[in-house]
């Protein structure tokens, strides 16, 4: 689950732990999503609602190198959200 659109440092937005919170309900909603399943409503708000600031730290090289980058941007930009051309997202950054 990548999810763009201009990032704020975490101390701008929210706690550590709010963050933690955060990625586990993303990670929870949009497993299912990794597996092929279309984004549900449900799976799309939360794509919509993630804050980036929670997100791109933990996309490490590792992590990076298991998205594939272009589904990942028509799943985001299916639910509605724009993704930036060249945006830097942990180690990722959009065509």
């Amino acid at each position: 689950m990548i999810i763009m659109q201009g990032a704020a440092p975490a101390q701008a937005g929210l706690s550590a732990a709010a963050c933690k919170a955060e990625r586990h309900a993303g990670i929870n909603a949009c497993k299912p999503v990794l597996y092929g399943m279309s984004p549900s409503a449900q799976r799309c708000e939360r794509i919509r609602v993630t804050h980036l600031e929670c997100v791109c730290p933990i996309i490490t090289p590792k992590l990076a190198a298991l998205i594939n980058v272009d589904r990942a941007i028509r799943l985001v930009q299916g639910c509605g959200r724009r993704v930036p051309r060249h945006f830097k997202c942990g180690s990722i950054t959009t065509p």
